[in-house]
């Protein structure tokens, strides 16, 4: 089977479209909650129609997801053990993400079917820290909990943590204010009735609100599929995938240049240290999981960065790398990007021309490995729309009649997709994943307790009970699909 130039085998090919199949269910499953959120409102209150808003949101959804930076999508699969994204062509890293797939939609469906709007995000992570936890007690050498990142995981779960109680403050906030300013507009504070439309400007502020919270959850939430995919790509297709192909001369050029006069500073930091290349990927995969930097960290950049300045030498373009040398470039690559980019955050360099070209390097490495085509953003989008349109009335209904004991009025719909909206971009910029559906339905219970309405406690304890369950049960679940993946892979597939 010839594909994207390469040639794969039967059981190669079939492994690849069991991946792609699985990521992209992920994705659809992953409409049944978050981008159900986004509709909630302009169905709860008859802006639109539920096939209008659906077909509606999966288009900003797809604008969302195709002007997205990827750094979500790349924050993601920095929580994954460093040495199964290094072999993700392997049999390990295949049980890898069948794991991590299995697991985040076996739990989707479950609160789904419960009506509960639960966070893929969460749900996600959670199978990771499972994925990393299982691999470092099944690996020999290995000390149990050394697979997770777990000052990557400490930022994604101040992030899961915070934005809930951002949406819920300030969509109160926001309804408290306008209460205040827009006191005579009173069809804004007014519940739907039966069938009825709201007025044309009320449904005009929805719908800006529904399209607001669709392309945000676009550019967040959708790269989470986005770097799954491209991991499967890298690790059955690398000839094809590993390296941005497209990038261009000029480009390749400065980075030559920059790998070549970061040496000296490493070179100081190490005071003599040295070390060969197979001990340095050791070191870098070390000082990744745990942060802590010493002359052995500086000496093994130095290494690294000379092997990448080596493969680069002499190339006019990325397509000269011979083919079964791209995934070993790659693995140079993305250790030094992000040893070097957590030196930059833990503020390792004080010299302000230092800290100008290690960031500016860093941007350089990251335009060679994260990038995502248009056509795996636009494959993504269509996932997500498909599952809105399958699944949103269970999570429109939870939304606008069981968080509160009043329906959900206009203006409270508003407030909290605002919030959401601005909430969800925040941390798009940030490179932090948040969910979608935690910050909207917090958002929504906001308004309630603002607008004194009463919240419902049986709900609000189910929300909480899904939000405190998710994390154990999907590593629990992340942790024992791996291991079974492993032995299916291992012994009946007998890929090593």
């Amino acid at each position: 089977m010839q594909l994207f130039g390469e040639t794969l085998t039967a059981s190669t090919g079939l492994l690849l479209l069991l991946a792609l199949g699985l990521a992209l269910s992920f994705e659809f499953v992953n409409g049944f909650h978050d981008t159900a959120n986004a509709v909630a409102t302009v169905i709860y209150t008859h802006t639109l129609k539920p096939t209008v808003a659906v077909v509606w949101s999966g288009l900003w959804n797809l604008i969302g997801v195709l002007t997205s930076a990827g750094t979500v999508a790349f924050g993601i699969i920095a929580l994954l053990p460093v040495e199964l994204v290094l072999n993700v062509g392997s049999g390990a890293g295949f049980a890898m993400v069948f794991a991590l797939l299995i697991s985040a939609i076996i739990w989707n469906l479950g609160t789904w079917y419960l009506g509960l709007p639960a966070s893929s995000s969460h749900t996600l992570i959670g199978s990771i820290m499972g994925v990393g936890l299982a691999n470092s007690l099944m690996s020999p050498g290995y000390v149990f909990g050394e697979g997770v990142n777990w000052n990557k995981a400490g930022e994604v779960f101040t992030s899961l943590l915070v934005s809930p109680i951002v949406g819920f403050s300030l969509a109160a906030l926001l309804l408290i204010l306008a209460r205040n300013f827009l006191s005579r507009q009173e069809a804004l504070f007014k519940a739907p009735e039966g069938e009825q439309p709201p007025p044309f400007w009320i449904r005009s502020l929805l719908i800006l609100t529904c399209t607001g919270v669709s392309f945000a959850h676009g550019s967040n939430d959708g790269q989470k599929g986005m770097g799954l995919i491209l991991l499967i790509l890298i690790g059955i297709l690398p000839g094809a995938f590993a390296l941005n192909l497209g990038t261009d001369p000029a480009t390749l050029q400065k980075l030559l240049a920059s790998s070549q006069s970061v040496v000296s500073l490493f070179e100081e930091r190490a005071r003599g240290t040295t070390l060969p290349l197979k001990a340095a990927e050791v070191e870098l995969s070390s000082f990744l999981k745990t942060g802590q930097a010493t002359e052995k960290t500086y000496a093994a950049l130095a290494a690294e960065n000379r092997s990448l300045s080596e493969r680069l030498t002499g190339k006019s373009d990325l397509a000269a790398v011979a083919r079964p040398d791209r995934i070993a470039l790659r693995s140079d690559i993305y250790l030094v990007g992000e040893s070097v980019g957590k030196l930059l955050k833990k503020d390792a360099f004080s010299d302000p021309g230092a800290k100008k070209a290690l960031k500016g390097y860093k941007e350089e490495l990251d335009g060679i490995t994260k990038f995502i085509p248009d056509w795996v953003k636009v494959t993504v989008a269509i996932a997500l729309g498909l599952g809105t349109m399958i699944g949103w009335k269970r999570i429109v209904v939870t939304v606008g009649e069981k968080i509160g004991k009043e329906h959900l009025t206009y203006a409270q719909g508003a407030s909290a997709e605002l919030v959401a909206m601005g909430t969800i971009l925040a941390a798009d910029n940030l490179g932090l994943p948040v969910s979608t559906t935690h910050v909207l339905s917090s958002g929504v219970a906001g308004t309630m307790f603002a607008n004194k309405s009463g919240l419902q406690t049986g709900t609000l304890r189910n929300l909480l009970l899904a939000w405190v369950l998710t994390l154990p049960v999907c590593i629990l679940l992340g942790a024992a699909t791996f291991a079974a993946n492993l032995y299916v892979i291992f012994n009946l597939l007998g890929i090593k």
